[in-house]
């Protein structure tokens, strides 16, 4: 069996611990592992190769997490160079396998605590897939929900499926029994996928084999930006499982969360309590990603607080699912602040951002040994580094150099320069870039290690 990991998704509705190139699946907030961390662990020890679909900059973050776990081998990658939902995705990765493979399809997104349980529910998912069929798994409702799709059910036939519900219709569905939650997990044969899938959806179904017969690599896989933008964007429920007549669900009580907003990670996780103070306090949730800072309360009832390096959100218990709403007002002025954290991972290592004035802007940069950036040029900024601990080896023009803790070098605007750490420990460096412009995009990549486009 082979489980295709989906590793798409921006992580709105966590904000501003989630931001897009850094979304919830990546965040170590569960006893040190992250949410895609479990996922793969757990899936480890039920499929036999783990395929991960991803973006460009996801790609790396799911190579330094699952070299942490230590089951790289088991794992193949497919990148996308813009996200088509998940029909697609899923499509891409279908014709790669041989059409009598089962796949279990699931986000990297989401918390499952009764493993013994998910594993009899993908055994029982499998016997359905043997006869031809594709399976959903649904969650049995602990409450009238109105963020997730829900699924009606006749034992294991699909009746139908539901959108989200408004309240008075989720509580419905909860007295009459027979409903479950959409998990978003699935488990069928390839041939039974790609079949339903050119029946019901023959535009996605032709454009994404044509995107994959363009593919370029082997490991990853690459998808061409203009293959990729021709495919329809659809999901694989309103593609395929809404319209066909081959699905089952399976009940699952396995424990299931979507960690869709800051009440249900709360619910989920441990709450550092180091450093908080409360008078006629209480009822409060606190999340700060800075460990040594102090949070005092007075008169506060039932609130989270969610407090990083630039961003803080204070909600009302149980209306955290407006996060998504107030963040389309912060984007309409500050798209950045929803795409980056001040620390930036990228596939050499890491950046922090200390400081942006008017004309300048200064970085901590972190290079993993063995490892160098792309060779570049910047047509709007000089940059000084300053190293802090580890060598550089720096190449400015045909020229190439050590720079030494406690020594620096300068970067004159527009010259052809690149950094790397040929040595054993990280190569820890200050920048100070000085110009009219110093954003990421007055980046002019010559030749990079790891073929990023852009």
């Amino acid at each position: 069996m082979t489980n295709i990991v989906l590793c798409g998704g921006n992580g709105t509705r966590l904000w501003p611990i989630s931001r897009s190139l850094m979304p919830k699946q990546f965040i170590k907030l569960f006893q040190g592992k992250s949410l895609f961390q479990k996922s793969i662990e757990r899936n480890s020890k039920i499929a036999d190769t783990l395929f991960l679909i991803s973006n460009e900059e996801h790609y790396f973050l799911t190579l330094d997490q699952i070299e942490e776990l230590g089951t790289y081998s088991k794992t193949k990658h497919l990148i996308e160079p813009v996200g088509r939902n998940t029909a697609p995705a899923i499509a891409l990765a279908c014709f790669e396998l041989p059409k009598d493979e089962i796949v279990l399809v699931s986000p990297s997104d989401h918390l499952i605590s009764d493993e013994v349980e998910y594993q009899k529910a993908i055994s029982k998912g499998i016997e359905f897939a043997k006869q031809g069929y594709m399976v959903t798994f649904g969650i049995e409702p602990t409450e009238p929900h109105t963020g997730y799709g829900y699924i009606e059910a006749n034992g294991f036939d699909v009746v139908t499926f539901h959108e989200k519900p408004d309240l008075e219709t989720a509580k419905k569905y909860i007295e009459k029994g027979n409903y479950f939650w959409n998990s978003g997990i699935f488990l069928f044969q390839v041939g039974t996928y790609l079949e339903e899938l050119e029946k019901f959806a023959p535009d996605i179904y032709s454009s994404s084999l044509q995107a994959w017969k363009n593919r370029r690599g082997e490991e990853p896989i690459r998808i061409g930006y203009q293959e990729m933008v021709a495919i329809p964007e659809n999901s694989i429920d309103y593609a395929v499982m809404e319209k066909s007549q081959r699905v089952k669900v399976v009940p699952a009580n396995i424990g299931w969360s979507d960690v869709g907003s800051f009440d249900s990670l709360f619910e989920n996780i441990e709450m550092e309590t180091r450093n908080i103070f409360e008078e006629n306090s209480g009822g409060n949730y606190y999340y700060c990603d800075d460990r040594k800072k102090v949070i005092a309360t007075i008169g506060l009832e039932n609130y989270i607080v969610v407090d990083t390096r630039d961003g803080l959100l204070i909600s009302k218990k149980g209306e955290s699912q407006e996060v998504k709403n107030i963040v389309k007002q912060i984007g309409e002025q500050n798209r950045n602040i929803l795409n980056f954290h001040t620390t930036i991972h990228r596939p050499w290592g890491k950046y922090t951002v200390l400081e942006v004035g008017k004309g300048y802007k200064i970085k901590k940069i972190e290079v993993k040994p063995g490892k160098r950036l792309s060779l570049q040029k910047h047509y709007h900024r000089n940059e000084h580094w300053i190293v802090v601990s580890g060598t550089a080896t720096v190449q400015v023009g045909e020229k190439s150099y050590l720079v030494r803790p406690n020594e620096s070098t300068y970067i004159k605007m527009g010259e052809v320069h690149r950094l790397e750490n040929n040595g054993k420990i990280p190569l820890i460096l200050i920048e100070v870039q000085v110009g009219e412009y110093t954003e990421e995009d007055d980046i002019i990549r010559l030749q990079d290690d790891y073929q990023r486009e852009r």
